[in-house]
């Protein structure tokens, strides 16, 4: 699945690829991926420009003109790009944005999991999954002290509370795995149990990893592309994920892979020791 860094790459390419647009029509090939009758969403959109995009968590926002917003989530498989008109479809294109340019923006997904939820600009928080949504994962809004609050009240085990996007906002299997080796905290560790100075490391490696894998244009570890159609980098310089069996970066220890709340997890034995309680 796209994490917040491939997310915001979409975006940032997006932004540069079709803000300003207008669009003439759409094509809704795939009904269930609207949240509209595809006549009624295309309707909705004709003549529409693409004023800009945002992001929220894993979320893209497409602001249009006449106060609307299309609320889009990549789910597992999903991309966008821009082609010609008159470019042959693919078939996992399921959402052509005819444009006025003579371009057109193609919404792709092999799986067809991927949604576009329509809404009047301001109701983007109504919309399943941004309602509970939690802060960004940014020096301003991830503060240690919301950090500590969150986390002394609960005693989930740390993987699956990060993936909690109500918790914390875009993190995704890729990078809970590396910032907790980043951290050398196990996955399993309950995370009412962690110290005031792990709090503060993890605190730090999720910011760093996150703008430094936005950087790195995203990992590509299935088909995410860029809005370029170009693969993401970061997958170079992923230091615990994908490695189970090669030596750890730090220790040499081989790496680890289990399963945890249905999720592939990777992490090194000797570094991310699994502790009782530390008070500080």
């Amino acid at each position: 699945m796209p994490e917040l860094p491939e997310v915001e790459t979409v975006r940032r390419g997006l932004t540069e690829l079709v803000a300003g647009s207008q669009v003439t029509s759409v094509d809704v090939l795939y009904p269930k991926m609207v949240n509209l009758p595809p006549e009624d969403f295309a309707a909705a959109l004709k003549d529409r420009i693409i004023e800009q995009i945002d992001r929220r968590g894993k979320y893209l926002f497409l602001r249009m003109s006449g106060h609307q917003t299309i609320v889009s989530h990549l789910r597992m498989e999903g991309n966008y790009d821009v082609q010609p008109e008159g470019t042959p479809l693919t078939k996992h294109t399921h959402i052509v944005f005819h444009l006025a340019d003579g371009r057109q923006l193609r919404y792709n997904d092999s799986r067809k999991f991927g949604r576009m939820t329509l809404v009047e600009t301001g109701q983007e928080m109504t919309v399943a999954g941004l309602k509970t949504i939690g802060p960004e994962p940014t020096e301003s809004d991830l503060t240690l002290d919301y950090m500590k609050k969150i986390f002394s009240k609960s005693r989930k085990v740390i993987k699956p509370f990060l993936l909690d996007q109500s918790k914390i906002a875009g993190l995704g299997n890729i990078y809970a795995d590396e910032v907790l080796w980043l951290s050398k905290i196990n996955p399993k560790q309950p995370v009412n149990t962690l110290s005031l100075s792990e709090l503060k490391t993890l605190r730090k490696n999720i910011i760093h990893e996150i703008q430094i894998a936005i950087a790195g244009h995203g990992t590509t570890v299935h088909s995410y592309s860029t809005a370029y159609g170009e693969a993401g980098q970061f997958q170079n310089h992923l230091n615990v994920y994908g490695r189970q069996g090669e030596p750890c970066l730090r220790c040499g220890t081989p790496i680890e892979k289990i399963k945890l709340a249905q999720r592939g997890t990777h992490f090194c034995p000797k570094c991310q020791v699994l502790h009782g309680d530390r008070h500080e």
